[in-house]
């Protein structure tokens, strides 16, 4: 990566650089994929050569996603160090192959404590404490403090929300403030949207116009405007967007619709958008090469073979709430030249196994994913059972491991009145308990047993196979966990617990031999798949599904 001091507007391979800042905004609307906007912004600098990093703001109180309902935000991601964070960070890491910390996270409820406490401590004595210049220089100290822990050459900052928000006005101040103070080291990136009005066919831009209005009247001038469309950009939206919104034409770039995520760096690169914010920052890099990347890509887009996967969860109403584990059937579907083909199952509507049997007709593997609370157990249970009676791929996360162990229990141990405490509190068969240290927390935010841990792999067993090694790293979220008093004729009875917590006391990993692939997972393997470094769980769960399809 290049390091260095400026010189002569280049940033050299030696001595220290000055920080390069690229803030990334919405306008009209959220969820209009500025976190892909960033992440392929990333990529395409990565591509030159430069050291990146990420930091996304989210202007809610919470001091950080692991509270919040998936219906309402999506999926909450899990970093290394534990921090719920925003499902933007989990496509920062997947996009730039790098492992990030809850220091990339800044929430309204985050930073707003971090002000309170350090008011508490006398830090700002004798000042009245205010959101002008108090709040906004620790946000401005928290992004540069980011950049200097990862010996980053440029800071990507993505903010939440849309410009209208009262929750990230003193956000955008703060970036409005940065821009001032690194004159010629902040370029300013505006993610909108152009709807096409049914009715006359036409791209329609005074949304963006007005929206763009609204940033310049808070001091903001946008550098570059991206904007997403379900076409591309029409040259008589592209002339009426930089002529109305004071940019030049070329720095108005097409964020149309992509047959994958992992195509947009390509996309932006062909319309010289790492060029414009290099040409903004005043630095030069390398020459692009995404070579490796487009080659993967490539394999995406142009599969030679098909399988279809049922993920049959609890929240499928928001696709979303499960994106790791899409994201991580891509990545394998990539490396093994394979398209995944997803079909969701509500598991709140499968009552017995004939349901099962109806909603997995035609499916190749299941993936029975996390989740909290009782609602859907009893499907989970069901397909479980489909799954291991007709040697159907299975590939259970977390909860979806606890359900297969409880399906074990019940129809192959005889223990039918099995079930996890989480469901059934009064269960004669606890196989599925709250873990000890959970049973006096008081609190439910950053108390689960979270981030990442080491697992001791049995040898000769599928999960030394998929891995190649007796210990791996992954990352955890949960509570609950298989009671070790019924280890013992869980085993009897043929289920192997081939992973374990580096002490041997929590079963990390279950599996049963003789079965093309019938596997579980405490952990989430998919919040460390990478494009670039896909998970050896996925990979050898498409395997098998692609080996049951023959």
């Amino acid at each position: 990566m290049l390091r260095g001091v400026i010189v002569s507007g280049e940033i050299e391979a030696s001595g220290a650089a000055r920080k390069k800042y690229v803030v990334i905004l919405g306008s009209l609307m959220s969820g209009l994929g500025k976190g892909i906007a960033t992440a392929s912004i990333g990529r395409q600098l990565q591509a030159r050569g430069f050291n990146v990093v990420p930091i996304k703001f989210d202007g809610y109180l919470n001091m950080d996603c692991g509270t919040i309902n998936p219906y309402k935000h999506g999926e909450v991601f899990v970093l290394d160090d534990g921090c719920e964070c925003d499902m933007d960070l989990g496509t920062y890491e997947r996009f730039l192959n790098i492992n990030l910390n809850g220091n990339n996270n800044i929430t309204g409820g985050k930073i707003l404590k971090y002000v309170i406490d350090n008011e508490r401590k006398g830090v700002y004595l004798g000042d009245d404490v205010q959101i002008v210049p108090h709040l906004t220089n620790e946000i401005k100290k928290w992004i540069k403090r980011v950049g200097n822990d990862f010996k980053a050459d440029v800071v990507l900052v993505e903010v939440g929300g849309t410009v209208g928000d009262l929750e990230n006005a003193y956000f955008i101040e703060a970036m409005r403030q940065l821009s001032l103070e690194e004159k010629g080291d902040v370029a300013i990136v505006q993610v909108t949207y152009v709807p096409v009005m049914d009715a006359v066919g036409e791209q329609k831009t005074k949304p963006t116009q007005h929206a763009t209005r609204i940033l310049q009247g808070m001091g903001v001038q946008p550098d570059i405007i991206l904007c997403r469309s379900g076409a591309k950009l029409s040259a008589d939206a592209r002339r009426k967007i930089a002529m109305f919104c004071n940019v030049q034409p070329e720095a108005v770039i097409d964020d149309y619709d992509s047959k994958t995520i992992y195509g947009v760096p390509q996309l932006f690169e062909n319309q010289n958008l790492s060029r414009l914010i290099l040409d903004r920052l005043g630095i030069k890099g390398k020459d692009s090469d995404l070579k490796k990347w487009n080659e993967l890509v490539g394999r995406i887009e142009n599969p030679k073979k098909k399988v279809t996967v049922a993920i049959t969860g609890k929240y499928t109403a928001l696709k979303d709430a499960y994106v790791s584990i899409k994201e991580a059937l891509v990545h394998a579907g990539a490396s093994t030249d394979c398209e995944v083909d997803l079909k969701w199952v509500e598991t709140t509507d499968i009552k017995d196994n004939k349901s099962a049997a109806e909603a997995l007709k035609g499916c190749d593997g299941i993936i029975v994913p996390g989740g909290y609370g009782p609602r859907g157990t009893e499907g989970k249970v069901e397909c479980a059972r489909y799954a291991r009676e007709n040697d159907l791929p299975y590939l259970g996360l977390c909860f979806g491991m606890q359900y297969m162990v409880v399906e074990f229990a019940r129809n192959v141990c005889g223990m039918k009145e099995a079930n996890s405490t989480e469901a059934d509190p009064k269960t004669k068969y606890p196989v599925v308990d709250l873990m000890p240290e959970q049973k006096f927390t008081e609190v439910m935010g950053a108390t689960n047993r979270l981030g990442l841990r080491e697992i001791a792999i049995k040898k000769d067993t599928l999960a030394h196979k998929l891995y190649g090694k007796s210990m791996a790293m992954e990352r955890f979220r949960h509570r609950y966990e298989i009671n070790p008093e019924y280890v013992p004729v869980l085993e009897k009875n043929g289920l192997v617990f081939s992973g374990a917590s580096a002490n041997g006391k929590i079963m990390e990993i279950a599996e049963l031999e003789g079965k093309r692939f019938y596997f579980g997972t405490q952990f989430h393997p998919e919040f460390s798949s990478r494009l670039e470094r896909p998970s050896p769980v996925f990979t050898g769960f498409v395997s098998a599904c692609l080996s049951k399809k023959g």
